[in-house]
């Protein structure tokens, strides 16, 4: 507490020394926390203008014990409030009727599912700050609202999606606008439906990493890049009327585009880059395009004459490389990564597979369907219950904090920091992906 003189009563030259020493001891230490905080990263691994987001961390912890749409227990409750980590007890397929809002400050540890995994199916899901999505799949419907996006990111700070599905959003499957400080990293963004059948629309956001996703099955927009990105090591294959879609608006939009490979399938046009305009700055190196559609992997250097060609503006220097953090690998590795690690692929489901081995016919399979039922449809799948126990709730099984030292029937344990910046809880949900 800082002294104060009683009312009427004039402090002296030391007593308003000491107290203006007092409070800016105070505002350097609040300021020393914040920023120790915003260095740490969401979890080992991620990479990008993402990394700091911040989740549920210290926080408390929801398990998801059934695959109801409402009530408690069910994935939208668990979402409804901030600062939560949630854990699912159970795995399967989530149908939801409505939109779904997730809050602030969440951290969706999809990999604590048991089997195969958590399927949020049917309708639109909507993010905001400071969010950790982790081996997750978000799938839309033909049944939702024609103007509906699978996976919505609008006006926030700081997310990353990590090891997530998003498809069958019915006017693109990812809506991305004026954000900051947002990463898609190891994602599949693919077959978006009737009416526009468009990948992801990036409406000005700022300081985003797409790097080792893969866009498959998608008319255009693999994605439509309005923004201020680094696309990086990706994987677009299989695009109907067009690959990447510059900003094409009177704006300025600074795309790096490094080491991605783009591979045409039999829906495919030439045009794997497409409406770009002079307000588009590009920066461009060992990006690859295979064209031929011959099953193998043959591809030849895109040059500054295909950016060109599309009018836009080419830079020597990247724009936002040298303010980011990721480990960058040549297009012909960054193929074999994302065949191998898109999606939520702990344990991968049909409608992923499925995909994934059109990309790996590299040209021959691959098509862009109307509805999820002209693709095969949603599989059932039935519930299976996690068979480990957590005594106290906390989110960590017992035998884990019992290997850690830990007490099982204490539940504040999960939520202490450890000297690498994690908790407990983050500890056990980082081995679960290590």
């Amino acid at each position: 507490m800082l002294n104060r003189k009683k009312p009427g009563q004039l402090m002296t030259y030391h007593s308003v020394k000491k107290y203006f020493k007092s409070l800016v001891s105070i505002l350097f230490l609040g300021l020393t926390v914040h920023i120790a905080q915003a260095q740490q990263l969401a979890f080992p691994g991620a990479e990008g203008f993402g990394r700091f987001a911040i989740g549920g961390r210290g926080g408390t912890v929801y398990h998801v014990t059934n695959l109801n749409d409402t009530g408690a227990g069910s994935f939208r409750d668990a979402v409804s409030k901030p600062g939560r980590t949630v854990v699912f007890d159970v795995s399967g397929v989530i149908k939801i009727g409505g939109k779904i809002a997730v809050s602030p400050r969440i951290t969706i540890a999809g990999q604590t599912a048991p089997k195969e995994g958590i399927t949020i199916y049917g309708n639109s899901v909507s993010f905001k700050d400071s969010t950790i999505v982790r081996y997750m799949r978000f799938r839309g419907s033909i049944n939702m609202s024609k103007g509906s996006c699978t996976v919505v990111a609008d006006d926030l700070n700081d997310i990353i999606f990590d090891h997530v599905s998003i498809e069958w959003g019915r006017w693109d499957n990812l809506h991305i606008k004026k954000s900051k400080n947002v990463t898609l990293q190891y994602c599949v963004v693919a077959e978006s439906i009737d009416p526009q059948r468009f990948g992801a629309l990036l409406e000005v956001p700022e300081y985003v990493t797409m790097h080792h996703c893969l866009f498959a099955g998608n008319q255009s927009r693999n994605p439509k890049a309005k923004a201020k990105i680094e696309f990086i090591n990706n994987v677009v294959y299989n695009w109907g009327k067009s690959g990447f879609v510059g900003g094409h608006s009177s704006a300025d939009h600074y795309q790096d585009l490094v080491a991605n490979y783009f591979i045409s399938g039999p829906s495919s046009t030439d045009s794997f880059l497409s409406m770009f305009s002079k307000t588009d700055h590009v920066y461009h190196r060992d990006n690859y395009t295979d064209l031929n559609k011959d099953g193998k992997l043959n591809g030849r250097l895109i040059t500054d004459e295909d950016f060109i060609k599309e009018t836009a503006t080419l830079l020597k220097e990247p724009s936002l490389l040298p303010k980011s953090s990721v480990k960058i690998s040549s297009a012909a590795k960054a193929y074999q990564t994302v065949l191998a690690e898109a999606g939520s692929s702990l344990k991968r489901d049909a409608v992923d597979l499925r995909i994934m081995g059109y990309l790996k016919s590299i040209g021959t399979k691959g098509a862009i369907f109307k509805t999820e039922a002209d693709a095969g449809g949603q599989p059932e799948t039935k519930l299976v219950k996690l068979s480990v126990k957590d005594a106290d709730q906390d989110g960590i099984p017992d035998g884990w904090e019992k290997s850690k030292r830990l007490n099982p029937t204490d539940a504040m344990d999960a939520q202490k920091i450890n000297a690498n910046g994690y908790s407990n809880l983050e500890q056990y949900l980082n081995d679960l992906v290590k």
